[in-house]
């Protein structure tokens, strides 16, 4: 049962998969303008931002001082962070923003403030952009990432400033935070479980798709990968989620998903989807018959009181990535002044974000942002004689912007680009009018300098610890089959240790896929053990579904399709 030799296909048993070849090194064009399904959730950032902007926005213009708004901004923009957390866990979160967002701040208020050198301001910009990047993928903050935060600070970095103003301006980011805070809260009186509720329907659907491809058996690698991501992204949901009886509730569905993985071909995938549609909204959440008892929710107990990766591991395996930050950020900066551009912060941010857990990611990032802003420059040559009309009509273009931003990226990068520039190139104008054709002119050139220069420093910055990773992730899974299948072989396994078991080596599958993906994109490295992987992968699910049979929890169908428990 240790074994992670693959079987050979017998009698009636599909063949396994042959092993993922290792890609080459082509880098794709027009793969990475490709559109996508929109989020699950995209108005909720999209109307969040407008309630966070707008209020201060349209206070600063009846006060005639929008000049301030890059201050307000910053605090405002928080609202677009955790609409993917539960209510007790986005509170701590948003704050974090808030209090990050605002540090990032006065450390370029304060840098603008006691020197006018650019080259020292773009090298301060560039070391807090590879900070950002550092702590945002260690923290796993989510979208947008990053970059907002980089934006905001670089941008603040070339705006005269003196010491004494620094209070006063940090106090305008606060209290728009704080407000972004109070909006991204909202929502919990009215659906207080709603995120967790999203989070479990979605890896229902996942779990559905997952058995309609292996019924069809076209794009079965695909859907797995896919559904294993949303049942630990739901359990992850779930765990950050305070205690009681709701989440017990959801709990015991997003194990049917995990059951649905591991065990396609005993899973009705209509009563998977049935139930995710009895999801929407605030009605109550749908208790399967067959989970008469709490047993296989056991084990989240136990894997909440594991330990955690600590936070400054987690930093350390990024430095390759905070050092392609530093070095790209800085030199496309230094490119840029040494063109003459009035603002090097562009082709900053441009580098900032680019980079991605790989090189030929990072290439694609390149190409979504240089054509997304290319199409976004002309964008802004259509919107700007309308926003030239009033100070008022400025801030609603903005506004309409920031809402189109949110509704598309989710789509593809370079679609929310198209929306974002113009409206970057428009929060230039808060302070006074200026000339459109310089601002376009800059824009493109900062544009096209920080993806060359940014892109080059993420192939000279080679990620040699990319296969350790790869290692250290194929270990785990081996580690946590062998576990999961001791305790299958045990007559009476401690109450909960299968289960825990089981959601152990499930994750540790997921990790492992996204290590191997991130790997196979990296360049100058060693072969990556690829079939090894495929093996550990082909084990590690035949082993899930062991653990499945064994706590008996498999549904048969009946002879008219109805799903019936089966106690094995």
């Amino acid at each position: 049962m240790s074994s992670a030799t693959p079987q050979r296909p017998g009698p009636g048993r599909r063949p396994l998969p042959e092993p993922r070849k290792r890609p080459g090194r082509r880098l794709p064009l027009a793969g990475a303008l490709r559109l996508g399904r929109p989020s699950d959730i995209w108005f909720k950032p999209a109307l969040s931002v407008i309630a966070a902007v707008a209020p201060p926005n349209l206070l600063l213009l009846a006060l005639g001082r929008l000049d301030l708004a890059v201050y307000t901004m910053a605090g405002s923009l928080c609202a677009l962070y955790a609409h993917n957390r539960p209510y007790a866990a986005r509170a701590r979160v948003l704050a974090l923003v808030v209090l990050g967002m605002t540090s990032g701040l006065a450390v370029a208020l304060l840098a603008a403030s006691l020197t006018a050198s650019p080259v020292i301001l773009v090298t301060v910009g560039a070391l807090l952009a590879a900070a950002q990047k550092a702590v945002c993928d260690a923290t796993r903050l989510g979208p947008p990432g990053n970059v907002v935060l980089t934006f905001i600070s670089s941008a603040s970095l070339f705006v005269p400033q003196t010491l004494g103003q620094v209070p006063g301006h940090l106090g305008l980011a606060l209290a728009a935070g704080g407000w972004a805070w109070l909006v991204g809260m909202a929502p919990a009186p009215v659906r207080p479980h709603g995120p967790e509720r999203r989070a479990t329907a979605h890896a229902l659907n996942a779990a559905a798709a997952r058995v309609d491809a292996h019924t069809v058996d076209e794009g079965e690698d695909r859907a797995r990968a896919a559904a294993a991501a949303a049942v630990h992204a739901a359990w992850q949901t779930l765990l950050s989620a305070p205690a009681g009886e709701n989440r017990r509730a959801l709990e015991r569905l997003v194990v049917r998903a995990e059951i649905a993985l591991a065990a396609p071909a005993d899973t009705d995938p209509a009563r998977l989807r049935d139930w995710a549609r009895e999801l929407r909204g605030t009605a109550p959440v749908p208790r399967p018959a067959d989970l008469a008892d709490d047993d296989e929710l056991l084990g989240v107990d136990i894997e909440l009181a594991a330990d955690r990766t600590p936070l400054r591991h987690r930093l350390g395996s990024l430095a390759p990535l905070a050092a392609r930050t530093a070095l790209g950020c800085a030199l496309a900066g230094y490119a840029s002044l040494a063109l003459g551009v009035g603002r090097p912060y562009w082709a900053l941010v441009t580098a900032a974000s680019l980079y991605q857990a790989n090189v030929t990611l990072t290439w694609s990032r390149a190409v979504q942002r240089v054509v997304g802003n290319i199409v976004g420059v002309l964008a802004f040559a259509a919107l700007v004689p309308l926003a030239h009309l009033a100070q008022a009509a400025l801030v609603l273009v903005c506004l309409a912007l920031n809402f189109g931003a949110e509704a598309l990226i989710s789509r593809n990068y370079w679609l929310g680009t198209v929306c974002v520039t113009p409206m970057a190139l428009l929060i230039t104008e808060f302070a006074q009018l200026q000339d459109p054709g310089r601002l376009m002119a800059e824009r493109l050139v900062d544009t096209l300098v920080g993806a060359a220069v940014g892109f080059a420093a993420a192939v000279a910055v080679t990620n040699r610890r990319a296969g350790d990773r790869l290692e250290g992730a194929l270990t785990a899974v081996e580690q946590a089959r062998e576990h999961a299948a001791r305790l299958v072989a045990e007559p009476r396994p401690a109450p909960g240790a299968v289960d825990a078991a089981r959601r152990a080596l499930a994750a540790a599958l997921v990790d492992l896929r996204a290590t191997a993906d991130a790997a196979a994109g990296e360049w100058w490295q060693r072969a990556l053990p690829q079939e090894r992987v495929v093996t550990a992968e082909q084990s590690g699910h035949r082993t899930l579904a062991t653990t499945v049979r064994r706590q008996g929890l498999l549904l048969d169908r009946d002879a008219n399709g109805r799903a019936e428990d089966v106690r094995r």
